[in-house]
């Protein structure tokens, strides 16, 4: 059980806010319990949702791999919630139930390349606590992406950094629809690994 309750449209006073909430379930199909928890301080969700826009939709890396970044830097963390939000929006943005669930061994997988494996290496060192980030890494990833990607993956990182610890110390009650999504996932995984 969430450790504070939700709030309801009904509740929010600002229009940004609730411009905002409309877009989310316009694009994902459901407005995320861990913003409608922060909402209780304007300022900070409002600041979360700008930055969640800048990180996740802007700059040059594909938004993809963002979403499959994010999954991975969850997964270190063992971040159930955020696990199950970003494997809804990687399959929004176009990632496959195979690769999706593929994350798990993306290092053996064809169906990464080696960009995006130098780019969800560097995630699961980053999202371990400690850091386990290395020179080794950022070397791989500049064969590949230049600097200011690199910022955009870093940034990804960093994010879900917040966003795992704010969904587990909260208790963040997870919806329906990733729930859903992260379950066909594995299921089809699982099928193609032993059907």
């Amino acid at each position: 059980m969430a450790h504070l309750r939700p709030l309801e449209d009904s509740e929010i006073a600002d229009k940004y806010i609730l411009d905002k909430f409309q877009h989310y379930a316009n694009t994902r199909g459901f407005i995320p319990n861990s913003i409608r928890t922060m909402a209780r301080r304007p300022n900070i969700v409002k600041a979360f949702m700008d930055l969640n826009q800048a990180v996740l939709y802007e700059g040059t890396v594909e938004v993809e791999l963002k979403m499959l970044v994010a999954l991975a830097s969850s997964f270190a963390s063992g971040c159930l919630y955020c696990q199950s939000h970003m494997s809804n929006l990687s399959s929004i943005y176009q990632a496959s139930d195979e690769k999706i669930a593929a994350i798990w061994e993306f290092e053996r997988s064809d169906l990464f390349t080696e960009a995006e494996r130098a780019a969800i290496r560097l995630a699961l060192k980053a999202g371990n606590l400690p850091n386990d980030a290395n020179q080794a890494d950022f070397d791989d990833l500049a064969q590949h992406f230049n600097d200011e990607q690199v910022v955009e993956i870093v940034a990804a990182i960093a994010l879900f950094g917040y966003l795992n610890r704010w969904n587990d110390t909260m208790a963040t009650q997870l919806e329906e629809l990733p729930k859903q999504l992260t379950k066909r996932a594995v299921d089809n995984w699982q099928e193609g690994k032993h059907g």
